[in-house]
């Protein structure tokens, strides 16, 4: 999970993906925005080439500054219920997204090795590859929503038996860990690298699978109070969850998982997905464990002690926080806003998370309640 240095070819290749991604929907599916936390699929093209626009003419004086975009593309300016209705149609809107990506990377490469305008940005098409990235998997968070939009009749789903929770776990032993990073490619809530003590722990070999949080269903999970924060028990009563988000019963009785590319049965051994902080810590509550601080997590896998990292996000149970001596950059509104006191850290990965953010001291955050990430969880244990 090192932090590779990529260069052009890369960016090229993540410019492709956004484009493929827009190519085969249809000009509703475009401008759909299939649920309420996740903009338009367009949007996501649309927004990644205003980025790179943006910073590369922030940081290389290249092009003009993309202004006339802000009221669509930049966030601040764009609520997410109002997006998709000042997007244009697909066909106007790929033909610009492929001129524009054409413009930017002759940019990049005519500026390359040359010092950029914003101190400390030593690496702007790794910077945009990372932002690229994450856009592209809250783009197939929308899909998979798209896929729980759809009707499942006549699909077979599997027939699980559900599990106890896994007695299977890896020692972390007490010890002073790196943790963080001070590669210049990384984001400023991995900073500034450090080296801190932590208690022996034992943490899950493996994500929680299908089958082992199907056990905490049947067991009444959802139902018992004692499992639950007060603020987690609020939560599930006004949700009416009654299990993981991408989880669907088939006609048949079996159960089927909602993936971006359609409707499938449910691999019993597959890593969970589709829960919120919320329901993570209850399942941990009802197995006897707890969820791993996240520098518990970065520390076993930075040791090579877990397996499955990348299977799936894995809530932590810290709350998102600075770093001792961290600075906010490029720019403030990546982390700080989000120093809150509302968002948890998530760890690892998904099968749908790009290579440029699988590393060891990559922070997601999310508040508690959000279900439609492709979330998981890992238990851990006192020593």
């Amino acid at each position: 999970m090192a932090t590779p240095s990529p260069g052009l070819p890369a960016l090229q290749a993540v410019q492709a993906m956004l484009l493929a991604l827009v190519e085969p929907l249809s000009e509703r599916e475009v401008a759909a925005q299939f649920h309420p936390d996740l903009s338009p699929l367009g949007w996501h093209l649309g927004h990644c080439v205003f980025v790179e626009a943006f910073w590369i003419q922030r940081c290389l004086g290249s092009g003009s500054p993309p202004n006339h975009l802000q009221p669509l593309y930049a966030p601040e300016f764009s609520p997410k219920p109002l997006r998709s209705r000042h997007l244009p149609a697909k066909t106007e809107l790929l033909a610009w997204a492929r001129a524009q990506q054409q413009r930017h990377l002759a940019a990049l490469a005519n500026a390359a090795g040359s010092p950029q305008r914003l101190p400390g940005l030593t690496d702007l098409p790794y910077f945009l590859l990372q932002h690229h990235a994450q856009h592209l998997e809250t783009a197939q968070m929308a899909l998979a929503q798209r896929t729980a939009s759809r009707p499942t009749d006549g699909l077979e789903g599997a027939r699980l038996e559900p599990r106890p929770p896994t007695t299977e776990t890896v020692l972390l032993p007490t010890g002073d860990y790196r943790l963080g990073s001070d590669h210049p490619g990384v984001y400023d809530n991995e900073r500034p690298a450090r080296r801190v003590r932590l208690p022996a722990a034992r943490l899950g070999r493996q994500p929680v699978c299908n089958a082992e949080y199907l056990g905490f269903m049947q067991d009444g999970g959802y139902r018992r109070r004692q499992f639950w924060t007060d603020a987690g028990w609020h939560w599930r009563l006004a949700s009416a969850a009654q299990q993981p988000a991408y989880w669907r019963r088939s006609a048949d009785g079996g159960w089927l998982l909602l993936r971006p590319e359609g409707a499938v049965p449910l691999p019993a051994e597959g890593a969970l997905i589709g829960i919120s902080w919320f329901e993570a810590a209850a399942y941990a509550a009802w197995a006897g464990a707890r969820l791993p601080h996240e520098y518990e997590w970065e520390a076993a896998v930075s040791t090579n002690r877990l397996a499955g990292v990348g299977t799936a996000w894995e809530w932590c149970r810290n709350r998102f926080h600075p770093y001792p001596g961290f600075r906010a950059f490029p720019y403030d509104g990546y982390s700080l806003p989000w120093f809150d006191g509302y968002h948890y850290t998530l760890r690892g990965g998904s099968p749908y998370s790009l290579p440029w953010i699988r590393r060891a001291s990559f922070r997601n955050f999310y508040t508690a309640d959000k279900r439609h990430v492709f979330a998981g969880c890992r238990l851990a244990f006192d020593a």
